[in-house]
C-alpha cells in the first residue's frame, strides 16, 4: 500500500513526540522514462497578524476519498506558554540548553550567508537565515560521507547528532505563541515512495529524528501530479497566516521536497503612536526621493553604538525580542557594510556602546523577497549535494542529490509591531542617565535585523525603497 514503508519507518516513534499514525492510500502513476532521484529544498518565509492554522488535511480535488493529501504523521509542537508565565520560560530554557558553539555557528552562518546574498543589489532584501539553517540541518541529518562533511562545515557543527539534539533545543526554546506574540517554525517531508512500480525506501533513523527534533509533518505524495505542487503551495499559506501563497513548481523526477515556514509576529514594547505618524520624504540611493508615512519617537534614555560608518540602536518587542536598525552614515551604501562577513559581525556587534536620546523616525515598509539559493551554496563550499552522486544514503536507498533550494520571505512594520519571516528579540536598555544623543532618522536606505535572546542573527535585510 502507497506509504507503507514510510509508514512503517515512523510508528516506533514514541507517544508523547507524535500524534495518532495513519496511512495514506495515494493513488500512483507509471513512469516509463528512466528517473534521478532529487531532494528539492524548498524554503518559504512569511509572516502575518492573527490566528495560526494547523493544517494537516490539504484539501485537492480529486485524489483519495474525501479529496485531500493526509499526513503519515502528526506532529505535537510545544505547549504555547502565557506570556507572563516566566517560570515555565525559565523551565523550557533550562530543559533545551543551546551550547555557546551552536549560538557562535548561527551567527557565522547567517554572516556567511548574508554577505554572498546581499552581493545581489536590489532596493529591498529580506532573508532569513534561520529558515535556510533548519532546512539545510534537515538535509544534512540524512547525508553521508562528502555531502555531509560540506554540509556540516558550513552549519558549523561536528557531527549529524550534536546538529539535530541542538537544532531540537533551540526550535523548543523559541517556540512562541501567546496573546501578544507568535513563531512557529514548521518543517515538513512530501515522500515520493514509488518509482516506475520500483518501491524507494525512506530510511527509519531520518524520518523519526525529522519528527523528533525538526517537529516535521510527512506526506505522501505523487510528485507527477499538479495536485502536489497544490497541496504543497496551501500547505506553505496555512502555515504562514496567508502572507504567503506561492506557485509551486514540480519535477516529474522528484522524489522528496523538504519545506520550512517560519510564521512571527510580535508587538512593540512602547508602540508608536499613530497621531504622530506623518508623510515625509525617504531618499533613494539613485538620487530620487519618495513620500512615505513615518512613525516617530523619542526615548529620553536608551541604548544605542556608533561603529565605523554606522549609526545602531534597537527597539524592544513584549516577548523579549528586539528589531536592530543600522543607519549607514551619510555616503555609505548599506551593501558596503554587508559585504563580507568580518564587516557584518562589526555593524551587528562591535561599535562603542552610549546610552542617551534616541530620536526615531521610522518609515513603514511592507515587502517581500525571492531567492534561488543553489549558487550562493556551492559558494561557500557545499557541491557534492548538488552533484548525481550526491550521499544522502542516510534518507533513502535511492540515488538523492538537491536541484533548488528556494527562500520567500514577507517583512511590514507598523505602529503596532512587526511582521516577519524569523524569530525576533530586542534587548531594551533605559535605565542609563543620558549620555549622548542619536538621532536614527531612517530616511535613507537602512540595514534592519532579528536576534533571537541568544544574540543569533535569525532576520536580515535592507529597506531601500519602502514606497515599494
Amino acid at each position: 500500500m502507497k506509504g507503507r514503508k514510510i509508514f512503517d519507518a515512523i510508528t516506533q516513534v514514541d507517544d508523547d513526540l507524535i500524534g495518532e499514525a495513519r496511512t495514506t492510500s495515494l493513488k500512483k502513476r507509471a513512469k516509463t522514462w528512466r528517473i534521478w532521484g532529487i531532494v528539492a529544498a524548498c524554503l518559504a518565509l512569511a509572516l502575518g497578524i492573527g490566528q495560526l492554522t494547523s493544517i494537516w488535511q490539504i484539501k485537492v480535488p480529486g485524489r483519495n476519498p474525501g479529496g485531500s493529501i493526509k499526513p503519515i504523521m502528526d506532529v505535537i509542537y510545544p505547549k504555547a506558554l502565557a506570556f507572563d508565565d516566566l517560570d515555565a520560560v525559565r523551565e523550557v530554557r533550562d530543559e533545551n540548553p543551546v551550547d555557546e558553539t551552536f549560538e557562535a555557528a548561527i551567527n557565522d552562518f547567517a554572516y556567511r550567508t548574508s554577505a554572498q546574498i546581499f552581493k545581489e543589489k536590489d532596493d529591498n532584501i529580506n532573508y532569513s537565515p534561520l529558515s535556510l539553517y533548519y532546512a539545510l540541518a534537515l538535509a544534512a541529518s540524512g547525508a553521508r560521507g562528502d555531502t555531509q562533511k560540506e554540509l556540516l562545515s558550513l552549519l558549523g557543527v561536528a557531527d549529524d547528532e550534536t546538529l539535530s539534539e541542538q537544532s531540537g533545543n533551540l526550535y523548543r526554546l523559541l517556540y512562541t505563541d501567546n496573546d501578544i506574540g507568535k513563531l512557529k517554525i514548521a518543517n515538513s517531508l512530501w515522500l515520493d515512495d514509488d518509482m516506475n512500480g520500483e518501491p524507494i525506501e525512506f530510511r527509519e533513523g531520518f524520518v523519526k529524528n525529522a519528527i523528533k527534533n525538526f517537529f516535521a509533518s510527512s506526506y505522501s505524495v505523487d510528485f507527477a501530479d499538479e495536485n502536489t505542487g497544490e497541496a504543497m503551495a496551501k500547505w506553505i499559506s496555512d502555515n504562514t497566516n496567508g502572507t504567503l501563497n506561492p506557485s509551486i513548481d514540480l519535477d516529474k523526477e522528484q522524489i522528496l521536497s523538504i519545506i520550512n515556514t517560519i510564521y512571527f509576529y510580535d508587538q512593540w514594547i512602547d508602540r508608536f503612536n499613530r497621531d504622530k505618524t506623518a508623510m515625509d520624504i525617504f531618499h533613494l540611493a539613485d538620487g530620487n526621493d519618495v513620500e512615505v508615512d513615518f512613525m516617530n519617537q523619542t526615548f529620553a534614555s536608551a541604548g544605542f553604538a556608533r561603529g565605523d560608518g554606522f549609526t545602531r540602536a534597537s527597539l524592544g518587542l513584549k516577548n523579549a525580542g528586539r528589531m536592530t536598525f543600522i543607519l549607514p552614515d551619510t555616503g555609505i551604501s548599506p551593501y558596503d557594510l554587508l559585504s563580507s562577513p568580518e564587516k557584518m559581525q562589526e555593524v551587528f556587534e562591535d561599535g562603542e556602546e552610549f546610552y542617551g536620546e534616541v530620536v526615531w523616525k521610522v518609515p513603514k515598509f511592507k515587502f517581500g523577497a525571492e531567492f534561488e539559493l543553489v549558487n550562493t551554496l556551492k559558494a561557500l563550499g557545499v557541491n557534492s549535494a548538488f552533484a548525481q552522486n550526491a550521499n544522502f544514503s542516510g534518507i533513502t536507498n535511492h540515488m538523492a542529490f538537491i536541484t533548488k533550494v528556494k527562500q520567500e520571505t514577507h517583512i511590514a512594520i507598523d505602529e503596532d509591531g512587526v511582521e516577519a519571516s524569523a524569530f525576533t528579540q530586542i534587548d531594551y536598555c533605559g535605565s542609563a542617565l543620558p549620555k549622548d544623543r542619536a538621532d536614527m532618522i531612517l530616511d535613507r536606505p537602512f540595514i534592519y535585523g532579528i536576534t533571537a535572546q541568544n544574540g543569533a542573527l535569525l532576520f536580515v535585510g535592507i529597506c531601500g525603497n519602502p514606497a515599494k
